[in-house]
């Protein structure tokens, strides 16, 4: 089990989310901007922030509403922006196997990509994981989350641009802090370096060459099959 007592408890859960906490409070309150912008009222941003709770399908959602697409095209655009939700819950479920479907239930729903990172890389040599521990990380991101929204819905109005105040830069700052926490407590940095300059390397090549958003699919299976690649030299390195 991760941990021992305090170390694996509500609190050290909620800490360890400090990160995503942080990150969500801007986007979040980008995000109630510009769904309040889009024509929805405070109380369906809310009810979006908590029951959605998916930061780019919220935005996805927002501007459809904003275009006045069809319900129908609305859902399967959030539906399918979401689908990446059952291969992250995939990854941890056997961490809580022991635990019983209905909590395993309540663990995959607030899980975000945030959320699942900080996991990951909390639980690599664990053979499960302490749900006290999921569960403070979990509901800081929830409620950071929703209450970005809910600041972002209430002073919508007086915000012409977000970009303006730099909160699109947000998002991908959270993620940049993840990425160098999760290369700092590897065994062989080196490797998680490397991948991760490859990853960017295609990501940015790829969005010179290609319209839409294919750098991000290029970047995932390229830094993948890498980080595949360098496992047997990992292993032997540490056998050495």
């Amino acid at each position: 089990m991760i941990g021992e007592g305090e170390n694996a408890g509500f609190a050290a859960g909620a800490r360890a989310g400090l990160p995503v906490v942080l990150g969500f409070l801007s986007i979040g309150f980008a995000a109630g901007v510009v769904q309040r912008t889009a024509g929805l009222s405070v109380a369906e941003v809310m009810l979006m922030s908590l029951v959605l709770y998916a930061g780019s399908a919220q935005f996805a959602a927002a501007s459809m509403i904003a275009l006045a697409s069809p319900p129908a095209a609305v859902v399967a655009t959030v539906f399918f922006v979401n689908l990446r939700h059952l291969l992250l819950s995939a990854a941890l479920a056997p961490y809580f196997s022991r635990l019983p479907w209905w909590k395993n239930a309540l663990i995959g729903a607030q899980l975000t990509d945030e959320t699942f990172v900080v996991a990951w890389n909390r639980l690599q040599g664990a053979r499960d994981a302490a749900p006290a521990w999921m569960a403070g990380l979990n509901l800081s991101a929830y409620a950071s989350w929703a209450v970005a929204n809910l600041a972002g819905s209430l002073t919508g109005s007086l915000i012409l641009d977000t970009r303006a105040l730099g909160l699109d830069f947000a998002l991908p700052a959270m993620f940049a802090a993840l990425l160098a926490l999760q290369i700092a407590t590897q065994e062989s940095r080196l490797r998680g370096l490397a991948v991760a300059l490859a990853a960017g390397a295609v990501s940015v090549g790829v969005a010179l060459a290609l319209p839409g958003n294919w750098n991000i699919i290029f970047a995932t299976l390229a830094g993948a099959t890498l980080g595949a690649a360098l496992d047997p030299w990992k292993s032997a390195q540490t056998s050495s």
